[in-house]
């Protein structure tokens, strides 16, 4: 009887071994460990009754565990998609982001979450909303969430929050939100950089107000930065239907870049002969 149940043992151990040898040969990594160790010895795996193993278990596990260990270094493999490398947003962001997008056509609900939702976020959470909104293009959402960071306690005046967003209002032609932000920036003592002067001058000149372009002008005049010549060169171009403006403009490039030209289309096509 003692026989019998040994033998029993015997097949069971064999039997359940064999299983896990065919889900390890699923894996290609595995696999790949066990077919190395079988060219390279001609012996077959086998349950061993003295001491109770498989012999050549021992040899096997440490070819997984070279296989499985972490990696230190870049092998050369490929990393995976871009996506896994980034910062995910944090569960309480991404609420945030939904419901704003949920309920932004109505502005009660909208003032309602942002108050009981949008206003107990962390500051790192805000700042991810505020870019995520900002790369969704979900521009009124962002600036509302802007005008929300400001209010904080940990808030410190910086460019760069206002400049993307003047930009993407500038290129939506919301020329009456940007300039609420302009002006808001002002009153922080920052001045912006040459692309968001050149953004707010072609914004204005296609919203039809070469007035308020000339005025952005004159305030880009009187930045301590040295000036570029994109933002002239787009007002002598957007100015062309306005002589006395654009002469303006021209004098002014003139001497400040005197070696640059400037092209000067025949006054026919404007009707002014």
């Amino acid at each position: 009887m003692a026989a019998i149940g040994g033998i029993l043992r015997s097949k069971l151990r064999l039997s359940v071994f064999s299983w896990l040898h065919r889900d390890v040969m699923r894996i290609p990594i595995l696999k790949g460990c066990v077919s190395s160790y079988a060219s390279s010895s001609t012996a077959p795996l086998k349950f061993n009754h003295t001491t109770q193993s498989i012999d050549g278990v021992c040899h096997c596990q440490q070819q997984f565990q070279r296989y499985l260990r972490p990696r230190y270094y870049h092998d050369g493999r490929p990393r995976g998609s871009l996506w896994r490398g980034k910062k995910l947003l944090g569960k309480e962001a991404l609420f945030v982001i939904l419901g704003l997008k949920r309920v932004k056509n109505d502005e009660e609900k909208l003032d309602k979450f942002v108050k009981t939702h949008v206003s107990r976020l962390l500051k790192m959470d805000m700042v991810a909303v505020l870019n995520e909104l900002e790369r969704q293009e979900e521009v009124d959402l962002a600036v509302k969430m802007f005008w929300v960071i400001q209010k904080q306690d940990w808030y410190q005046p910086d460019v760069y929050l206002y400049k993307d967003l003047i930009i993407s209002l500038s290129k939506s032609k919301k020329m009456d939100e940007a300039m609420k932000l302009w002006e808001s920036m002002r009153k922080e003592n920052l001045y912006p950089d040459s692309q968001t002067y050149t953004e707010v001058i072609r914004g204005f000149l296609r919203f039809g107000s070469p007035g308020d372009a000339m005025n952005i002008y004159e305030d880009m005049k009187q930045s301590p930065d040295p000036p570029d010549e994109l933002p002239f060169r787009i007002l002598l171009k957007g100015l062309l239907p306005h002589p006395l403006l654009r002469n303006k403009v021209k004098q002014d490039f003139e001497e400040i870049f005197p070696e640059q030209s400037i092209y000067d289309p025949p006054e026919e096509i404007f009707g002014l002969r």
